[in-house]
């Protein structure tokens, strides 16, 4: 009954781990020993955790390679539908809409209840994608990977578990919605500033703490990508309608 317990008490800490983002969706587990250190329980519980997390699908055990954190529901390999979604242009205004809803959140809690932990990491993520800005050949969807990376540090600053599992469950449809903006905004001098400015903007609302700014900042920048991607698309559209007419149609 003794190590019932504290097998649940070992499960119960691992999965707040990956509620919290620290272990992430496929990640492998540290070694036995590493981990038991960190958690501060002895390997016989450890083991007895982590058979509690197996049996409930939280851990799987892959042979001669360790333990991974299990696929979520919404992390399972890509379903029809979720090549629909990816694929077809209409959704990606979608995907903004439901980027406003729950990044401006994201933007206002981390705000309030950010950690010097969580500025750290906001910040470091913040630094890569301006770094990267400034060197030459970087790809879009390098871009893309660096710009999702600081709007999910800021989301894990949240602290709402369930903020935090959604959106990581989108991954790969919000990945595609930044790399529509990265590939068609970037390379535009104008709108890669107002982008820039927009996400130091985002940044120094967020570390210093002030909610509603950080709130108006996220929606405000995502209100400003799908503004400027309408603009696109409907340029484009003049210039294939004037040329069919100029072409005799």
């Amino acid at each position: 009954m003794e190590k019932r317990h504290i097998a649940d008490v070992v499960a119960e800490r691992i999965e707040h781990l990956i509620l919290d983002g620290v272990l992430k969706v496929g990640q492998q587990l540290p070694s036995e020993r590493g981990l038991s250190e960190k958690l501060g329980f002895s390997r016989s519980a450890l083991r007895e955790g982590l058979n509690v997390l197996r049996g409930r699908g939280i851990i799987e055990t892959r042979q001669g390679k360790g333990s991974f954190v299990a696929r979520m529901m919404g992390e399972a390999p890509a379903t029809p539908l979720m090549h629909l979604f990816s694929d077809h242009p209409r959704t990606l205004y979608d995907l903004l809409e439901v980027r406003a809803l729950l990044e401006g959140e994201s933007a206002r809690l981390a705000a309030m209840r950010g950690t010097e932990a969580d500025f750290i990491m906001i910040t470091r993520r913040y630094e890569e994608m301006v770094a990267a800005n400034g060197r030459e050949g970087v790809e879009p969807k390098e871009h893309a990977h660096l710009d999702h990376a600081f709007h999910l540090a800021i989301s894990q600053a949240s602290h709402n578990p369930v903020l935090v599992q959604t959106l990581q469950s989108l991954t790969d449809l919000l990945i595609s919605s930044v790399f529509a903006s990265v590939n068609n905004l970037y390379h535009r001098p104008v709108q890669k500033r107002q982008i820039d400015r927009q996400h130091a903007r985002l940044y120094r609302a967020v570390v210093d703490r002030l909610p509603e700014q950080a709130r108006r900042a996220a929606l405000d920048h995502i209100s400003s990508i799908r503004d400027n991607l309408q603009e696109i698309e409907a340029e484009e559209q003049r210039l294939v309608r004037a040329s069919m007419r100029l072409n005799g149609w």
